[in-house]
């Protein structure tokens, strides 16, 4: 199967995304912490090459922690501030205003020697659909969030969101870049549900994710399940199929939706902590 999906909506994203990045001082980019490296969009690489960056590892809680941790270094190593993150319960949002100052300390230092003191630092928030970025903004802003109007430059209409006296925030919509360099990208972000269900084969899926989970985490699967270790990520779906009573007339094993009921549990945790990037492969 080829994971490839680009809706025509995100042409338009990007083109304006190009224009707002004039406007903007640093990029924060969400990242999905159990694929960081398939969730980073090469597109913000290109657009914000000269812009401050800080990288955020969101649903850090449902990823490796060890993973994590290696992850934050291999950013680390590249210069780039990085931080781990659940925006669901608020973990590491406390963090992410002392690492704007770091990811900003250039930025910061020439409007001082400028003379521009206390200019709020415009940053534009980034990520793939479905990494999280309302709910991250939600978290970060609080109850104390506040439109902050029309800035002199944007596109009428434009708001900013004004997150606290020291950064104001413009958010943009989730993007997926046109064509992915390789099938392992994609089939990544299919795992994590950053594509349309609808236009892909689940069951086949499913079977992809077996097979990895057999090699990155063996017994994972039996143990969630409660079934017999088995090599063939078929089988395997037989018999989760048959513990779960995913059955189609005749008695047959319903395989789409023992496919669901997969990906639904390692999309939810319930299959454990689990990251698919690994940093040596990064």
């Amino acid at each position: 199967m080829d994971y490839q999906w680009f809706p025509g909506h995100m042409t338009k994203a990007i083109r304006q995304m190009k224009e707002d990045i004039k406007l903007i001082d640093l990029v924060i980019e969400l990242l999905d912490a159990r694929i960081p490296i398939s969730s980073r969009n090469p597109e913000i690489d290109h657009l914000g090459q000269n812009k401050a960056r800080l990288i955020l590892l969101n649903k850090a809680d449902l990823a490796d922690e060890s993973q994590n941790n290696q992850w934050i270094e291999y950013f680390k190593k590249k210069g780039i501030v990085a931080l781990k993150i659940n925006s669901k319960n608020k973990q590491g949002i406390k963090e992410i205003n002392n690492a704007v100052t770091i990811a900003c300390k250039e930025k910061i230092e020439k409007n001082r020697k400028k003379g521009i003191i206390n200019r709020p630092i415009r940053a534009m928030v980034v990520g793939i659909p479905n990494v999280g970025k309302s709910t991250f903004i939600n978290a970060y802003a609080g109850k104390n969030c506040t439109k902050t109007g029309n800035k002199p430059g944007v596109t009428k209409g434009k708001q900013w969101i004004r997150l606290n006296k020291n950064l104001e925030l413009l958010d943009t919509p989730g993007i997926l870049w046109p064509k992915f360099d390789d099938r392992t990208t994609g089939m990544h972000l299919a795992f994590i549900g950053s594509m349309n269900d609808n236009i892909l084969d689940v069951s086949e899926l499913a079977y992809q994710l077996i097979k990895l989970l057999n090699h990155l985490y063996p017994g994972i699967i039996n143990t969630r399940y409660k079934i017999k270790g088995d090599e063939d990520p078929l089988e395997v779906m037989y018999q989760v199929a048959e513990v779960r009573g995913c059955k189609l007339k005749g008695n047959q094993p319903d395989l789409e939706k023992t496919s669901g009921i997969i990906l639904d549990d390692f999309r939810s945790g319930k299959l454990g902590r689990i990251t698919l990037d690994r940093e040596n492969a990064g």
